[in-house]
């Protein structure tokens, strides 16, 4: 793997892409975008519209980001405004879908292993469960066998599993997501 030499950050989450195809200039440049005091947890290559770029977890948002010659779209989804995360991989790529603010976006190409990963820490991430897995430090003492976060983090997959299946309705998906998140 390219060493970026950007930022200690962006570089640790950069040696875990399996490529950085299409999101060379995106990582050169990512500090541009970032907001004062954010740092980057996790990276995945991507294409969303109709550009290949860069998705970014940061510890306050999701951000997309492409940077074209001629033209450059920046899309952020901060936390508090995902409602719920879709993964669907294939062979070697897939497709990871985030609903916010009553819109879907699909970032298409997503290599499978850093979609699967990314799409895990973001579910993780808008239950309440705080930072992603992969930096989260170990605790002294072992975690109880099924703690509360792991209970309503089950409760909002199936309910989104339920939506996508169109088992329940729209309306019914936010009010079953507010009453699961009201019972914190």
């Amino acid at each position: 793997m390219v060493a970026f030499n950007v930022r200690p950050d962006i570089d640790a989450a950069a040696e875990k892409l399996s490529s950085a195809f299409g999101a060379k200039r995106e990582i050169q440049r990512l500090p541009e975008v970032l907001w004062e005091g954010e740092t980057v947890d996790m990276l995945a290559t991507g294409v969303y519209g109709k550009g290949n770029g860069l998705l970014a977890m940061t510890n306050q948002r999701l951000v997309f980001y492409f940077h074209g010659v001629m033209s450059q779209k920046i899309e952020d989804f901060p936390y508090n405004r995902i409602s719920s995360i879709q993964w669907a991989g294939g062979m070697l790529m897939g497709t990871l879908t985030v609903f916010a603010s009553g819109n879907k976006a699909e970032i298409k190409q997503v290599p499978k292993d850093q979609g699967k990963a990314l799409a895990d820490a973001l579910r993780q991430r808008i239950a309440g469960g705080g930072a992603p897995a992969a930096v989260t430090a170990p605790t002294a003492a072992p975690a109880p066998a099924v703690t509360p976060v792991q209970d309503v983090a089950s409760r909002l997959q199936t309910l989104d599993q339920l939506r996508a299946v169109g088992a329940i309705t729209d309306e019914e998906y936010r009010d079953r997501r507010a009453k699961i998140l009201d019972s914190l």
